[in-house]
């Protein structure tokens, strides 16, 4: 049963609130000041804090701060009377998950307190999952928060203690890799070999012998015996990259190692058992290839048992300032150059660009960015020509649009009137009739930091 700390200054808020909570099965506890709820804070872990924004001597904005020192995977939601766009930037800066503006519907509210308490949930598997991870390849490089990469996060702790096959799919540099490295290093296997090959790279005759070995004269230039990549992952695990590139003929020893646990050597009438964790990767779409007669559908399923799809960079836009702040520490200290932030220009166009390359296409632009830079922070004119140079001004008619997505003009048209208007956020609601709300929310999925009215 999931904890709650309720803090506010008014008894019959928490009274209200409390019997809302209670009798959607959670465990509740009461403050009546800031002071108080860091008092019952000390001594107790709660899952989830709400808090109201207006109190003294403490106000919800410190006790935010306070729990995070303490807990950061409590989450937080911040309530406020008074609520602006500023408020929530600010919640949201200290860590809370949300903020909700008083006065709100029950039901708005308890499921806030459902998704508030689920990010709760996943945070703490993944840090149960980071804890484990202490070889070369540790879990922290795969950098996320959003949702969907947290989904993904938590099958990865679900399925790296079972010996089931696993079969990640997502586009290229995605970090498909990372994710099968992880299920690895997080499994009874974590001490053996983690063994891959990527199956597009070799041509279709030397697939067999590269995964199977072979003996000496089992074909051309076979001078002696070889030792293939099942042999040498042995007790450990191995990685199919690119599984759909296989060929049938390897594809056919695939399904006879999943279904017997043997392997054949080419040239060898004589079967080798082994002990080998099979985790596949693809980018293509393999019920197509199995249409198309590429693919064979009983190894399809055979290595189907677990699937794990990861988004691709567009689909998690929440993720792209962390990467940002990640590849910069990263490229920084390769480079020993003193480059310490990302402009707010160049931060909005990175998080609006579609990224095809995904994942190591942004990698490779901050890389060069780190070291192009002659100045302490990137600035736009430090991105490739190709990411800021369709986005140097708002399309102003048809002809300007050219192919760009409904979020870029959005994005974009967000921006014009921001500046327009000085950065007054209410005047830019009306304006473009949203609520405030709204609004921050669209600044907050674009990676816009507003800027003070002067």
């Amino acid at each position: 049963m999931a904890t709650v700390l309720l803090v506010d200054d008014e008894k019959s808020v928490r009274s209200t609130l409390s019997l809302f909570l209670q009798k959607a099965g959670y465990k509740v506890e009461e403050a009546a000041s800031g002071p108080e709820a860091m008092e019952k804070f000390k001594t107790k872990f709660f899952d989830l804090i709400i808090t109201d924004l207006k109190m003294k001597p403490m106000d919800g904005l410190e006790v935010l701060r306070l729990s995070k020192e303490v807990s950061p995977i409590t989450e937080v939601i911040v309530m406020t009377a008074y609520g602006t766009v500023e408020t929530g930037v600010e919640a949201m800066r200290l860590g809370a998950y949300d903020y909700i503006q008083k006065p709100f519907d029950k039901d708005e509210f308890l499921i806030l307190v459902a998704k508030a308490l689920e990010r709760k949930e996943l945070l703490t598997e993944v840090a149960q999952l980071k804890d484990e991870l202490k070889e070369k390849y540790r879990f922290e490089n795969i950098v996320g928060t959003s949702n969907e990469m947290l989904g993904v996060l938590s099958m990865v702790a679900k399925v790296a203690k079972t010996e089931s096959t696993v079969l990640i799919s997502g586009e290229s540099g995605t970090g498909k890799e990372l994710i099968a490295k992880a299920i690895h290093l997080n499994s009874r296997r974590k001490n053996r070999s983690f063994v891959t090959i990527n199956c597009g790279a070799l041509p279709e005759n030397l697939q067999e012998s590269e995964l199977f070995g072979h003996v000496r004269g089992a074909f051309t230039g076979a001078i002696r015996e070889k030792r293939g990549l099942f042999q040498e992952a042995n007790g450990g695990s191995l990685f199919l990259d690119e599984v759909g590139e296989t060929a049938p003929s390897t594809q056919v020893k695939l399904l006879r190692f999943l279904q017997d646990g043997e392997i054949r050597r080419v040239g060898d009438n004589e079967a080798i058992n082994v002990d080998v964790r099979l985790i596949a990767a693809t980018n293509q779409n393999l019920e197509k290839a199995i249409e198309e007669g590429r693919f064979r559908e009983d190894l399809y399923y055979r290595l189907n048992v677990i699937p794990i799809d990861i988004p691709p960079l567009r689909k998690r836009r929440d993720d792209i300032p962390l990467l940002v702040n990640h590849f910069l520490q990263k490229f920084v200290a390769k480079t020993n150059k003193k480059v310490t932030s990302v402009s707010q220009e160049a931060m909005a166009i990175l998080t609006t660009w579609n990224w095809p390359g995904n994942v190591r296409e942004l990698e490779n632009v901050i890389e060069r960015a780190v070291i192009l830079t002659n100045k302490s922070m990137i600035m736009l004119e430090d991105l490739p020509l190709s990411i800021h140079g369709s986005y140097s001004k708002i399309p102003e008619s048809e002809d300007d649009i050219g192919e760009k997505t409904l979020e870029q003009l959005e994005k974009h048209f967000i921006l014009k009137t921001l500046e327009k208007y000085n950065w007054n956020q209410k005047k830019v609601s009306e304006i473009l009739n949203i609520s405030t709300t709204t609004l921050w929310r669209k600044l907050k999925a674009y990676g816009i930091e507003p800027k003070r009215k002067e």
